[in-house]
């Protein structure tokens, strides 16, 4: 460890409020970023402007989501260490996935840091992906319509500083059950696949809810963790429905105001006992 003080996640900042009725001092809380090196076996996959919570979970769901692990198991070691400069989340992997990662790096042509990280050809932008199996899961249309709203009650940064996003976890029966914030809503969706995962929850038995839009990217990583439902507040891309359905994920989407917008595998979404057409 370097004695490097961990970053907190909300800074206070003095200003000016510039309003028509004149100008006033204010202090705001604003949400922290900083960059995060995803380390795998010494060497760096990818460096993310994260909020510096939860790194560990982000480190798991990364892995997990970008597919350079297949299950956690894989993964014998997470250390995250504070630097001056930012944050690296050191993993390190068993030998066999290890040598697997080693020899996909040295078929890259470089080192990739976006949403669509270690990529380096047009047609890894649309990896294959799985066909999700039906694990019998069903949602209610009540549960789907008020999942955002529901969403909003375990978003505490939010509520200070207006300027992140959220992922949460809804479970049948029993609503949202885990949730994690960041600045970048691909982050906050690697942080709660992660914590998920890292408490033996299985993603295959809820719905991921989404504050953002739906793009290929998130679907790709729903799909990677293995959960049937996504649902979100705001539009998907066209891309994002035709893999969706390709890989038979369900999609919610412009849930908010008690009504959502279905698309793709409709069948997990329930009223009584019909199944929504």
């Amino acid at each position: 460890m370097t004695g490097v003080p961990p970053v907190p996640p909300v800074q206070s900042r003095a200003g000016l409020a510039v309003r028509r009725d004149g100008t006033r001092a204010l202090c705001r809380s604003l949400p922290e970023e900083v960059p995060v090196a995803l380390v795998f076996d010494g060497t760096t996959q990818a460096v993310m402007m994260a909020t510096p919570a939860d790194i560990a979970d982000f480190a798991m769901g990364f892995a997990l989501s970008e597919g350079i692990v297949t299950n956690p198991a894989q993964i014998r070691e997470i250390e995250v260490v504070d630097q001056a400069a930012g944050i690296e989340a050191r993993l390190w992997l068993t030998e066999e996935r290890g040598e697997a990662l080693a020899a996909r790096r040295r078929a890259m042509l470089g080192p990739v840091g976006c949403g669509l990280c270690g990529i380096d050809s047009l047609e890894q932008a649309l990896r294959p992906l799985p066909v999700l199996p039906d694990s019998g899961l069903r949602l209610t249309r009540a549960e789907v319509a008020q999942a955002t709203e529901a969403l909003r009650d375990f978003q505490p940064l939010h509520d200070q500083t207006h300027a992140v996003h959220a992922a949460g976890f809804l479970r049948p029966g029993e609503g949202i059950v885990t949730v994690r914030e960041d600045v970048g809503r691909h982050n906050a969706l690697d942080k709660l696949i992660g914590a998920l995962v890292r408490a033996g929850s299985d993603p295959a038995q809820g719905a991921v809810v989404l504050t953002s839009r739906v793009s290929v990217d998130m679907v790709q990583k729903t799909v990677m963790a293995g959960c049937p439902v996504l649902i979100a507040v705001s539009a998907p891309t066209a891309q994002a429905l035709r893999v969706a359905e390709a890989a038979g994920l369900t999609v919610a989407a412009f849930a908010r105001a008690s009504a959502f917008d279905l698309y793709a595998a409709p069948h997990r979404i329930i009223h009584g006992e019909a199944d929504v057409a």
